[in-house]
């Protein structure tokens, strides 16, 4: 085991994992909860409003997104939000 940083809370704690004991729960109904958005959700979207929609928080989708459990799900992921823009006349 080494001594981490927390990628939540900041917080250091020893272990393998890169969230500590107290966020672990927390890690995985984020994760829960992102795949179930995207998995009800066909349409691309771009981050910003991935979290918005889901609740989850940004910094947390981009590291989720760089896990393997999560590769299928970048194809939805567009870079912009011009696709999400609606214009009324």
């Amino acid at each position: 085991m080494k001594f981490n940083k927390c990628s939540r809370c900041g917080c250091f704690f020893s272990s393998v994992d890169d969230v500590c004991p107290s966020c672990k729960s927390k890690d995985e109904i984020d994760k829960h909860t992102l795949k179930n958005y995207l998995d009800n959700n066909d349409n691309p979207i771009s981050l910003d409003s991935l979290s918005f929609n889901s609740g989850v928080e940004l910094k947390n989708i981009n590291r989720y997104m760089e896990s393997k459990e999560f590769s299928t799900y970048k194809k939805m992921i567009v870079n912009d939000d011009f696709n999400n823009v609606k214009i009324s006349l």
